[in-house]
């Protein structure tokens, strides 16, 4: 069983007070502006297939603790780049990971696949190797009822809106089918975002297929980089007509400089013709950061950066299995030099809703505090990835908040792929903001009052606005 109490304080005076908040938050609908959800499981409504590929395969939390402790990718059924799967058991790869589910004790996703078996399918043991058939068997059993359809369990998990992440060049069908069906309750409610990342980064080999993707959604030539740009801004509005709020970035660091028109058209046509460097890359995104920053006063879409992350680290993983295979390693990442010219060309433009998020700790009360504490265009999103934890998010708000304040922050997204932990990612983050709320009502540094409305804003009220949902 669960404890109703868990991630409270063990001090009496703290946790009667977390309970209070965490009681007047827990039945608010997610509010889910970011994450990774394909939306083809949403448009087609069709069962989910069985309880490893809803919950093993797609989810690189839990693969690179498993790969971390000796078990092979082949034994968790990860297909090599040519499609090859060694493993085709589902049964097998769950009693893998069963066998080894003991390695999760303490850690996030240890908290949120309790939480997954417990709430949404009602398993009531702990998933060990010895009781791996017996849950597989609860689960499955569970997926094959019309309640567990990914349409009722969106209505169940009460989500109001959930964000995709779709390529610049995504002609969204996905979410066209979806607005296009008779799901009255979630028509309206999957929107997706717009990531022009792939496009942006000239010097890979794959560029010239991205580039080309781009000119078939726009449906024209795109031969110079003011084509470009117009590309960028045509796929903008045709996102937002199908809902989109936002868009979404990742460098590997947030470097911006204004180059002249000269250098990014002489860097688009060295891209074009297969010669573009590393160097010309990162000087290409930093000026495309702030024309991107320029679009979103234009068009009103908030603007997310997600620097940090050496992508695909271990290379021959990499190579052997594709991206995304839980070897993003976070680096150290400076914004005050970094984002200078971003902010002095748009960060005091009250149209630009820009959020920085970090995989470098050290940066909360250093540099991203003191940023949004200043700039009105500047907010932070909440504690990310390898910090989306019961510490993590502890010490984002206690290194924050005290020059940012709460209302500079976000509130909370759970930038998940795996669609069946969204509630419990959410139930988290509305337990530590209760505590952390709790413990300033103990201290006397808050009342009660200002703390109910405090935590409303940070399990609801602060994304809905932030993202723009209170206008849709």
């Amino acid at each position: 069983m669960l404890h109703p109490d868990r991630f409270f304080d063990p001090d009496p005076a703290i946790r009667r007070v977390a309970r209070a908040l965490y009681e007047e938050t827990r039945t608010l609908p997610l509010i889910c502006p970011h994450g990774h959800v394909d939306p083809a499981i949403l448009a087609t409504n069709d069962a989910f297939p069985e309880p490893t590929a809803l919950l093993v395969i797609p989810d690189h939390y839990i693969f690179r603790m498993l790969y971390s402790q000796g078990v092979p990718m082949e034994a968790l059924g990860i297909p090599t780049r040519d499609g090859t799967v060694e493993e085709r058991s589902p049964r097998m790869i769950w009693r893998v990971f069963a066998s080894h589910y003991y390695l999760f004790r303490g850690t996030p996703t240890g908290i949120w696949i309790d939480a997954e078996l417990h709430d949404v399918f009602g398993v009531k043991v702990k998933l060990t190797g010895e009781t791996a058939d017996r849950v597989y068997d609860e689960i499955a059993e569970k997926l094959a009822s019309p309640e567990f359809r990914p349409r009722a369990l969106f209505e169940r998990f009460d989500i109001e809106v959930l964000a995709t992440t779709d390529a610049a060049s995504d002609l969204l069908p996905h979410h066209q089918a979806i607005r296009a069906s008779d799901w009255a309750y979630g028509a309206r409610r999957v929107v997706p975002t717009f990531r022009p990342d792939a496009v942006l980064r000239i010097a890979r080999p794959s560029w010239p297929h991205e580039l080309a993707a781009l000119e078939r959604a726009h449906g024209a030539p795109i031969t110079s980089f003011e084509a470009f740009l117009a590309a960028l801004a045509e796929r903008r509005r045709y996102f937002q007509a199908l809902g989109a709020t936002a868009t979404d970035h990742a460098v590997l660091e947030p470097w911006t400089a204004r180059q002249t028109p000269e250098t990014m058209e002489a860097l688009f046509q060295q891209a074009r013709r297969g010669e573009a460097t590393a160097a010309d890359q990162r000087t290409f995104e930093a000026h495309l950061l702030i024309e991107l920053a320029r679009l979103s006063t234009e068009d009103g879409l908030v603007m997310q950066l997600h620097p940090g992350s050496w992508r695909d680290h271990n290379a021959p993983i990499a190579a052997r299995y594709g991206p995304d295979k839980g070897a993003d390693i976070p680096v150290a990442t400076e914004y005050t030099r970094n984002l200078q010219a971003l902010l002095a060309a748009h960060g005091n433009d009250p149209r630009l809703t820009l959020i920085l998020f970090t995989l470098d700790e050290t940066t909360y009360a250093r540099e991203l505090a003191p940023l949004a504490g200043h700039y009105p265009a500047l907010k932070l999103g909440p504690a990310w990835w390898f910090h989306d934890s019961l510490e993590g998010m502890r010490r984002y708000r206690e290194q924050v908040t005290e020059t940012a304040g709460v209302y500079n922050t976000v509130g909370f997204n759970d930038d998940t792929r795996a669609f069946c932990s969204i509630p419990a990612r959410h139930d988290l983050a509305r337990r530590v903001d209760a505590n952390w709320l709790a413990g300033l009502v103990a201290r006397h540094q808050l009342d009660l009052a200002d703390a109910r409305e405090l935590a409303r804003a940070l399990a609801y009220d602060l994304a809905r606005t932030t993202y723009k949902f209170d206008r849709t």
